[in-house]
């Protein structure tokens, strides 16, 4: 192919569909940011709990991805990737509508059953749409296609962080300040009953909007069709095949990895924040809108600088980098100075928290590119090795619940901030173990994409 005819990164014919895609990109950006910060804020609804229980929300949703990826891969291998986002869609839906029941229920649980179906319906959907984006074109622009529709993700995530902020956060603390020592029984579970309207009516929203959006995906008769044809290889041959490509096992390690650090990083941005500074969860989140902000145009601009450095290149400086912001937290909490947030004036700031909201720049590429790089060269195994990498984001399970025990192990409960800081040891080896993926994917990549 000639310089002058380079490929499209989308084709014009899918354009719509595209959009339509990455329109689903930005909704579980959406749910994904607007969850976290409810680990903390749950402390006040089921004061019963501690930070490691609340941070069970993460185990449920991201548990969720790892149970229904394989039958994401089932259902994109049979039916193909767009009835797979249908059917992904549906069941994030489904999730949506349960917050109305497990509100009326009173209890923690049945909010974790909501959380785990919702995630559940997301995982089939990711499982099924980044393979589809990746599949819509050709194979020497994937990567940067995937990282264009990922730029959509924190669209959502922004949309997500301005609903926790002002539909629960704000008015969260509003109620919780009726909260006094001696109330009766009744008076507490009016609170509560209140406390729980707020957190549901947000997510019962959204599965309305995505009502919407499954109509127009159903409907959309220019999806490109990527089906599960019959001389694919049978799954006991695929599973053999991707077991035998170190690549694709590394990406899968690096993808646990990195997600963990990145839910991680933003779950625990609201204890290091007011631990740090003393504030209230809703001008934390000033602080954390700043962050997603710099993700969302971080990404754009990784994806376009994908047109002059390999992806793999980009993906070790931006996690040695996550290294060294990860350092800058559990060490800079102590140098104060006075910034600026914009839209709210003057804030007080550390060392610490920049370099927390900085951390963000540098995994605004990382999910996408992992991604892109470990579905190389996979064939028909690409269906079920988008599965496993889906099944990775466990690592948001997993390594977040491992921070949360470690923030109680240092004091966390009466020494929010400096818990917080020293907790951050996590993130830190986590973005070691996606530069070595980086570093690896750097030297073992064709020198020709479309020679995979």
């Amino acid at each position: 192919m000639s310089e002058t005819t380079k490929p499209p990164i989308v084709p014009r014919n899918i354009l719509f569909p595209f959009i339509l895609l990455a329109t689903c990109f930005a909704m579980w950006g959406l749910s994904n940011n607007m969850t976290d910060p409810l680990v903390k804020a749950f402390l006040k609804i089921f004061p019963e709990l501690n930070t490691a229980q609340t941070a069970l929300i993460q185990n449920a949703f991201y548990g969720a991805y790892f149970v229904l990826a394989i039958p994401g891969a089932v259902i994109a291998r049979v039916f193909g990737y767009k009835k797979g986002v249908l059917i992904g869609l549906a069941i994030y839906i489904l999730g949506g509508l349960l917050f109305y029941p497990a509100s009326l229920m009173l209890e923690f649980t049945p909010f974790l059953f909501a959380f785990f179906v919702l995630a559940g319906g997301l995982s089939i959907l990711e499982t099924n749409a980044n393979p589809y984006i990746i599949a819509m074109g050709p194979e020497e622009t994937a990567t940067r296609r995937l990282n264009l529709a990922q730029s959509f993700n924190p669209v959502g995530s922004l949309i997500g962080l301005f609903l926790c902020k002002f539909a629960i956060l704000t008015k969260l603390e509003v109620v919780n300040q009726k909260i006094t020592d001696g109330m009766q029984p009744e008076e507490v579970t009016a609170i509560q009953v209140e406390q729980l309207n707020i957190v549901m009516t947000p997510y019962f929203i959204a599965a309305v909007v995505l009502i919407v959006l499954w109509i127009l995906i159903a409907i959309n008769k220019n999806m490109p069709s990527v089906k599960g044809d019959a001389d694919q290889a049978n799954v006991g041959d695929s599973i053999k095949f991707l077991f035998s490509k170190t690549n694709y096992l590394f990406a899968v390690v690096a993808m646990f990895f990195y997600v963990g650090a990145q839910i991680a990083v933003w779950t625990y941005t609201f204890h290091y924040i007011t631990g740090q500074l003393g504030i209230a969860d809703s001008e934390a989140m000033n602080y954390h809108i700043i962050a997603i902000i710099l993700f969302s145009v971080s990404r754009w601009m990784f994806t376009g600088l994908m047109a002059f450095f390999k992806p793999s290149t980009l993906l070790a400086f931006s996690s040695l980098m996550g290294v060294v912001c990860s350092l800058g937290v559990m060490f800079g909490g102590g140098i104060a100075f006075e910034g600026y947030i914009p839209f709210v004036g003057p804030a007080p700031f550390t060392l610490g928290i920049v370099c927390l909201i900085l951390i963000s720049v540098f995994m605004s590429l990382m999910f996408p590119t992992i991604f892109g790089l470990g579905s190389r060269g996979l064939g028909t195994a690409t269906k079920l090795g988008a599965s496993g990498l889906i099944m990775a984001i466990l690592g948001g399970a997993v390594i977040t619940l491992l921070q949360g025990k470690l923030f109680v192990l240092f004091g966390g409960e009466e020494n929010m901030g400096p818990a917080a800081a020293k907790s951050y040891v996590v993130p830190l080896i986590c973005f070691c173990v996606a530069a070595a993926y980086g570093i690896y994917a750097r030297f073992t990549e064709p020198a020709d994409p479309a020679a995979v």
